[in-house]
């Protein structure tokens, strides 16, 4: 579903490992999961096994956690995902320049197989000394 697509009262996600209580924003400049600078952008899904992704490869000591979000701006299809790895967005994947107002919290959430876990962080790795984990901040 690409961003210009998507219907009102659309129910979107985030996984991290941050602390957040409803009401909390998520603001762009953090590092993300991935890269270990700040961004630009804030990264959303409106499908919970984008957020389990999220939740399980962030970065810290915490437990995953997956938060129902609501964008305060506008917002665009993530490009590092949409039509470059998963032609159609069906991640329905996207990020905002503006922050993301934390309205929930789904606690019931399963993770993926430790297998799956451990072929994605393998992944990841490869891409990190191919030198290709780069993230589209334009």
């Amino acid at each position: 579903m690409y961003a210009k697509d998507v219907p009102a009262g659309t129910v979107f996600y985030h996984g991290t490992k941050a602390d957040l209580e409803v009401g909390d924003f998520i603001a762009p400049g953090f590092e993300s999961n991935f890269v270990e600078r700040g961004l630009k952008h804030v990264y959303f899904s409106a499908t919970l096994d984008a957020a389990t992704w999220g939740a399980e490869l962030a970065r810290g000591g915490g437990r995953g956690r997956i938060f129902i979000v609501e964008p305060t701006g506008p917002f665009e299809d993530d490009p590092n995902l949409t039509d470059t790895k998963f032609p159609g967005n069906p991640t329905a994947s996207y990020r905002s320049a503006d922050p993301l107002r934390v309205t929930g919290e789904i606690e019931d959430w399963v993770g993926h197989s430790p297998e799956q876990l451990q072929d994605m962080e393998n992944s990841l790795a490869r891409m990190k000394q191919e030198g290709s984990d780069t993230i589209i901040e334009d």
